[in-house]
Formats: structure tokens, C-alpha cells, sequence
């Protein structure tokens, strides 16, 4: 599961698609729906939120906005709580570039001539989320290109 910290707007279409996805299912275990991925440490973060089925339905949200503008058709009836809450959770700028990092190795892979265009932007954050000074965040299980033995 791969819950993106950046704006959907940076992401491919598998990225996007995939995003969507992924979090219609982490709505779904926020919102004790199903008992498969409780622990998964991208929730963390949700958890932490005063209210997580909202948080998530912010992040839904803003995925199928960004859906809409490339014309793509996001079912968002499957939003349980749909809205924005805008810069509502933090994220590092540590945290940013590990996911920077990871997105560019991946485009490399799958879109090519995306991944060109990529490499001329800075990453920029969900609308969720506001980014602070810090490390890569403790939840996260991926390692920077070339950092191996650390989180």
C-alpha cells in the first residue's frame, strides 16, 4: 500500500489509479470494514487524526480532483466521508524527498517520457498534508536510493 504524501497532480496514471485504489482500501480498514491490513504503518498517520475516516475521505478527495482534470471517472459515491481539510496532517521534508525519490525511480521505469517531465518540478504535498522539517517519517518502510541498513 502506497499512500502518497505528494500531490496527486505529480502522479502518472498507474500512480494515480493505483493511489485511488489503495485508498479506497485503507478507508475501508479505518472504517473497520475489513480486517485485512489493520497494521499497515501508512495508516499511522490517518490514525493520529482526530478524525480518520474524514482525513482519508480529504485524501479520496483530492485523488479524484485530480482525476477529474485529466478526465478520468472516480466513483466518488465510494467516499465515505468526502470533503478537503486542507494541510490538516504534517509531513517531513524528509518524508517528501524519500517519496520524490521513489516516485522518479518509478516513472523511470513505467513512463518514460513522464518521468522527463517530472525531473523539471519540485514535489509538492497532497492537499492534505503540510510539510515541517524532519526526517523521513517512522512509518515508512521504503529506503532512499543508496541508503541502504536505514529507514
Amino acid at each position: 500500500m502506497r499512500l502518497w504524501s505528494l500531490h496527486p497532480g505529480q502522479l502518472d496514471r498507474i500512480g494515480l489509479v493505483a493511489g485511488w485504489r489503495e485508498s479506497l482500501l485503507a478507508q475501508a480498514v479505518l472504517a473497520e470494514r475489513t480486517k485485512g491490513y489493520r497494521h499497515h504503518p501508512q495508516l499511522e498517520r490517518f490514525r493520529a487524526h482526530p478524525d480518520p475516516v474524514a482525513a482519508i475521505g480529504a485524501y479520496l478527495s483530492a485523488l479524484a480532483d485530480e482525476a477529474d482534470a485529466r478526465g478520468y471517472r472516480f466513483d466518488r459515491t465510494r467516499v465515505i466521508h468526502p470533503g478537503t481539510a486542507a494541510g490538516e496532517i504534517a509531513v517531513t521534508d524528509g518524508q517528501l524527498a524519500l517519496e520524490w525519490a521513489h516516485l522518479g525511480a518509478r516513472l523511470a521505469v513505467r513512463s518514460p517520457e513522464v518521468a522527463e517531465r517530472w525531473r523539471e518540478t519540485t514535489p509538492m504535498p497532497h492537499p492534505l498534508f503540510h510539510v515541517v522539517s524532519g526526517p523521513v517519517e517512522s512509518w515508512e518502510r521504503a529506503r532512499m536510493p543508496g541508503s541502504e541498513g536505514t529507514p
